[in-house]
């Protein structure tokens, strides 16, 4: 008899014992779960799972916590940092044997690491300036050949260098100072010079024009607001610089072939004998001159990565040069002519030459370029 009541007794605690375990630990599904905000590891909520299943939170949530993704209903998630260089192994060690992974979510191939040195080369598709001679108010301004109007400068395939030395503060901002040289621009061909009481056209030779910048320049990677480019392979950026440049236009001549009759209705034949009837082929040669001027540029455009180290950035650049100026220095050249006194005239057998100081001709000079840049980063 105690024996049976021994059983009895068993047999009701076995029976109860369920009941207060899962009261204390309620069974919950993933569906469940989720409802209540409790994020799930995949791997738990891609098996079924029914109302019976024994498999508890606890359980789950210790699951979870061993796959690196601790459940919880107010935990905000966190952006990882950028890591760069090799891929962090992740597992057992290089010499044990085992799976070897890599956690590639946290490595961004794109960011910014280091030292680095840079080349680039482009192409102007647009060169802005224009000369004038500032020297237009000045009392017989007329008899040194120049611009009187407006003239573009002229350009044939400006191809601007840069070098750069640099370093990335940080993942998304770098800073480097850079040296940037234009060639192959030059004074226009032809300008409109006065005549007094108009304007007629006039021809250049000469007139060669380089800038040489030095630039402090600060470039930031805009990808948290753009997202990467094609898959991630291109990370946007935008940049400013500002520095010095040092402007140079080379020596050049304006000539002016128009003949200029000094006689009015009268014609030569009024005039005596040596006397100037006329002038004609009017040389003006200006002597050249450089300028440092405040400079600044602009730029954006993508970087892509190459092997070991190597960046390359595709940029559109907004240069803006300063002032092209000349020294001031004009000599006049101009063929005379005289009368022989008898109603005809001869041309002089000599050179009138006039020398003008502090005549000037300026312009400013900015250019918008495509180009690409070669980054080796250290």
């Amino acid at each position: 008899m105690k024996k049976f009541k021994f059983l009895a007794v068993l047999t009701g605690l076995m029976s109860v014992l369920p009941i207060a375990a899962d009261a204390a630990y309620p069974v919950y599904n993933p569906e469940q779960l989720a409802r209540q905000g409790y994020v799930i590891n995949p791997q738990y909520s891609n098996q079924p799972v029914t109302s019976n299943s024994n498999i508890t939170s606890r359980q789950l949530i210790m699951a979870s916590n061993a796959n690196g993704r601790p459940m919880g209903t107010n935990v905000a998630a966190t952006s990882p940092n950028r890591i760069t260089g090799a891929l962090p192994r992740v597992g057992s060690s290089a010499t044990n044997a085992g799976r070897q992974y890599y956690q590639s979510a946290d490595y961004d191939r794109l960011a910014d690491s280091g030292l680095y040195i840079g080349l680039s080369a482009g192409y102007s598709t647009m060169i802005k300036g224009q000369m004038s001679a500032d020297y237009a108010n000045e009392d017989n301004a007329y008899f040194a050949p120049g611009s009187f109007r407006l003239s573009d400068f002229k350009s044939d395939s400006v191809i601007p260098l840069q070098i750069s030395v640099g370093a990335a503060i940080n993942s998304d901002i770098r800073v480097d100072f850079s040296f940037l040289r234009y060639s192959g621009i030059s004074y226009a061909e032809r300008v409109q010079t006065s005549t007094g009481d108009g304007y007629t056209d006039a021809t250049v030779s000469g007139g060669a024009i380089t800038s040489n910048s030095t630039m402090l320049n600060v470039y930031y990677n805009i990808d948290s607001f753009t997202g990467y480019v094609a898959g991630g392979s291109l990370r946007p950026y935008v940049g400013a610089g500002v520095g010095l440049a040092f402007n140079t236009i080379a020596d050049y001549v304006v000539f002016d072939n128009t003949f200029y009759d000094e006689t009015g209705d009268l014609g030569p034949g009024s005039i005596q004998a040596g006397g100037l009837t006329a002038i004609s082929d009017i040389y003006g040669y200006h002597n050249g001159g450089t300028m440092e001027q405040l400079a600044f540029q602009l730029e954006g455009g993508v970087t892509t990565s190459m092997n070991d180290g190597l960046k390359l950035d595709f940029f559109v650049r907004y240069a803006n040069l300063g002032k092209v100026k000349t020294s001031g220095s004009v000599v006049v050249s101009q063929t005379e002519w005289l009368s022989d006194g008898m109603g005809d005239e001869y041309e002089a057998p000599y050179d009138s030459v006039f020398h003008y100081t502090n005549w000037t001709e300026s312009g400013r000079l900015s250019s918008l370029d495509v180009g690409v840049r070669l980054r080796l980063e250290f």
